[in-house]
């Protein structure tokens, strides 16, 4: 029967055991979380390892997962831990709604292995714990569990939209399909850990982005893309609209003995259960708009305050609902109460070029703008943020970043 897939049944066969006598010699196989060398695997490091790998590389992770295991060696340690704790762990890694599903996911674990003795034996069981998709689930399966489990991540799918020459935008769901097919296709009943392994390193060792070492790969005999000298045209992927730029003053409120006000964000939303400097909206602008204006992506510097002209903050309801969460609406409107916020004397520009952090969605720019309180405005401040059960914080910068989950961007400020 003529096959569905664009490579020969023969090529489709000797992929596997080609891919894993490559991996036997040259593949990765001193990294903490790998459990092919050993007959005890344990799911925990392995779910861990592939929940701070999404979107991240190697290196990247390698002193964070060091980090966790050493304070949280066990899932039961990891669930009973304070969020707090974990969001210290966390800081710097990004992406943080991975940091608050690992924490949930870790008490579901708990729960699943008090109510049947064991972590979650099936790919159903683990695509139910937060945070794990399919790909996650297969990987868990295949190498945490040395059961059979499928991987179909980044790397792995420009490993097969290249030797397949599959050439279907990846971010639709026909492509997706498609390649989950293949991947099923090529991956052996037996020692489906170690061809995730494989695969995974095939990714990010020899077929990468951009000038991929195809002299080196296993594949490149029957490689569709290397026979059309085309690698890098392959995975097709739609091209990205330009990232919206937004402005925002991050606000260093200090007390008199120059310790600054910090605000625990909301669970939901960017930064979720991080803390942060209280932060006040000023502008957003359209990818479409800034490539209109510019010629290319954003790069604009925030006006600069002046005695005459202070920074304008958005005052429009929608915006402010938005835009402000609701301990920076309280902040905001003590500000212009107290007159503090259209006082140049006591709140200066600290730096005229903003910060900029980029996000999945957006680059924002951070100015930082610094305001100092006495007593009696610290203690009036504090007391209007407690009533509304908003957790603070009074640390200088060097106990903000040694004790608080803080993410980069807020590094990036008091640095």
């Amino acid at each position: 029967m003529p096959t569905q897939f664009s490579q020969s049944s023969t090529n489709l066969n000797s992929l596997a055991p080609r891919l894993l006598d490559w991996f036997a010699i040259n593949g990765r196989h001193d990294l903490p979380w790998q459990q092919h060398q050993t007959h005890t695997p344990n799911p925990y490091i392995v779910w861990l390892s592939e929940v701070m790998l999404q979107q991240t590389q190697v290196t990247t992770v390698l002193p964070y997962f060091a980090r966790f295991m050493e304070s949280f060696p066990t899932v039961q340690d990891l669930a009973a831990a304070e969020w707090d704790m974990v969001a210290e762990h966390w800081a710097g890694l990004g992406y943080y709604a991975r940091a608050r599903n690992l924490h949930k996911g870790a008490k579901q674990l708990v729960e699943v292995i008090n109510e049947t003795g064991d972590f979650p034996q099936t790919l159903a069981g683990w695509e139910a714990i937060s945070g794990v998709g399919p790909s996650t689930a297969g990987a868990i399966m295949a190498m945490g569990l040395h059961r059979y489990g499928v991987i179909c991540d980044g790397n792995v799918k420009r490993v097969l939209t290249r030797w397949a020459a599959i050439d279907g935008d990846i971010t639709k769901s026909a492509t997706t399909k498609e390649l989950w097919a293949l991947a099923e296709r090529l991956t052996p009943r037996e020692n489906s850990g170690l061809f995730a392994q494989a695969m995974m390193d095939m990714g990010a060792t020899l077929c990468t982005r951009s000038k991929p070492a195809c002299l080196l790969c296993p594949l490149q005999d029957d490689c569709l893309a290397h026979a059309q000298g085309r690698e890098t045209d392959y995975p097709v992927k739609a091209k990205k609209q330009p990232k919206p730029s937004k402005f925002s003053n991050a606000l260093l409120i200090k007390d008199a003995d120059g310790n600054i006000l910090w605000l625990q964000r909301p669970d939901n939303g960017i930064w979720g259960g991080l803390w942060s400097l209280p932060l006040e909206f000023v502008e957003k602008i359209s990818g479409k708009a800034a490539v209109k204006n510019t010629g290319k992506n954003i790069d604009k510097k925030l006006p600069e305050a002046t005695a005459e002209q202070p920074l304008e903050v958005a005052i429009n309801e929608k915006v402010y609902e938005t835009e402000f969460t609701t301990a920076e609406q309280i902040i905001n409107e003590w500000l212009i109460k107290n007159n503090l916020a259209a006082a140049p004397m006591n709140k200066t520009l600290l730096d005229d070029a903003p910060i900029k952090h980029s996000l999945t969605h957006f680059h924002w720019y951070l100015t930082p703008q610094s305001v100092t309180l006495n007593n009696e405005q610290t203690a009036e401040i504090t007391q209007a943020l407690q009533a509304a059960e908003i957790n603070i914080n009074w640390l200088n910068a060097d106990d903000a970043q040694a004790t608080l989950g803080l993410p980069q961007a807020m590094v990036k400020i008091l640095e």
